[in-house]
């Protein structure tokens, strides 16, 4: 299951931030374009890893230091599905969860859909004026798109 309709109405309802702003719509959507990209050389969850696009910063509270907004992001994944808005198997939930807790902190994983998910996370800084580094992406691919597809 991917994105749908009724989980867009639901996070923008509950979105605290402006939609348009730089953790909002516009940064989920590069994102999902960057992990999908990548998905296929790390052969990642691609389920996974377009609802990690839309949830992972749906529980920001502000733009700058909000160290907690992954854990919190991780919860709300967990609400969602208890409501039947997302549907991913434990072993899908286990990554998405992991992927929202770890993605402001941690800097690799062993698991290719989560680390897939953090590096195209971080291909996108350039929208806050950061160049992403290749050295700080968890995959070679990541490490790569950083190096030739223009960020840098």
């Amino acid at each position: 299951m991917g994105i749908g309709t009724k989980l867009i109405h639901r996070i923008r309802a509950d979105y605290q931030l402006d939609w348009q702003g730089i953790h909002g719509v516009s940064h989920w959507s590069r994102f999902r374009l960057n992990g999908l990209r990548l998905a296929v050389e790390n052969k990642a969850d691609t389920s996974v890893i377009e609802l990690f696009s839309v949830i992972h910063d749906s529980c920001r509270v502000n733009d700058t230091n909000d160290p907690e907004h992954g854990p919190r992001a991780a919860k709300y994944a967990e609400i969602l599905r208890t409501e039947g808005i997302i549907r991913l198997t434990d072993g899908q939930m286990k990554q998405l969860t992991a992927a929202c807790e770890g993605h402001t902190h941690s800097h690799t994983h062993e698991d290719m859909t989560i680390a897939t998910c953090w590096d195209a996370d971080r291909l996108d800084l350039g929208r806050v004026g950061i160049r992403p580094d290749p050295q700080r992406m968890a995959t070679q691919a990541g490490a790569l798109l950083a190096k030739t597809a223009g960020y840098l």
